[in-house]
């Protein structure tokens, strides 16, 4: 039986660490998701008026492991986490008035990128560098159509300008680079996990 076989197309990397799928396996991996990226949200450097931070890592990695159905939902939970008032959000913030800040908009965003990046999983097309690597930079750039709009809108009711050169130079161009960095480490990370899944089947079957 050839390695493709023994996860097929629509088999992500949460399908390989669990022995049946469940409710309540779903639901501890959506958990698992929010966790990994409030973690990696504090991972951050402060910029006005968004900052840079690992949240996107994390929302390509959390896509890629969980499919999409189940990482949007990791992605909802985790914006409905932080609007609650754990503090998941960069610089452990959250609560209500989070949604009036301007980078709220990319917690959205973050929802359907993950579903995006799910999606790519469930076609196998995150198993491999150069095939994976185009469309998670596709993905990355998902937050920032919602989030740019929202960014003016918020900077509107604050008074601030928010004309389209205004809102590039806030709210997209200073991500460009850390963007491909992110997107360059999630699809070298994907490929190396399933060649992890494989060793460890091929060392069980070798058993």
């Amino acid at each position: 039986m050839s390695r493709e076989m023994t996860y097929p197309r629509g088999a992500v990397l949460a399908d390989s660490l669990v022995a049946q799928r469940s409710l309540v396996t779903d639901l501890g991996l959506v958990v698992a998701g929010v966790f990994a990226v409030a973690l990696l949200a504090q991972v951050s450097i402060p910029l006005w008026p968004v900052p840079v931070t690992g949240q996107t890592l994390g929302v390509i990695v959390v896509g890629a492991a969980l499919g999409a159905k189940r990482a949007m939902a990791s992605m909802a939970t985790y914006m409905v986490a932080g609007v609650a008032g754990l503090p998941v959000f960069a610089g452990f913030s959250g609560g209500p008035l989070t949604v009036l800040q301007p980078s709220f908009g990319y917690i959205i965003g973050f929802i359907f990128a993950a579903g995006a990046v799910g999606w790519i999983a469930e076609r196998t097309w995150d198993r491999q560098f150069w095939k994976s690597l185009p469309l998670y930079l596709l993905a990355s750039a998902i937050p920032f159509v919602v989030g740019v709009p929202y960014l003016g809108l918020v900077l509107g009711a604050m008074g601030q300008p928010n004309d389209v050169a205004t809102l590039m130079a806030l709210g997209f161009t200073p991500f460009i680079l850390g963007g491909v960095i992110k997107a360059v480490i999630a699809a070298g990370l994907t490929p190396l996990a399933w060649r992890a899944v494989h060793a460890l089947d091929a060392k069980k079957k070798g058993d």
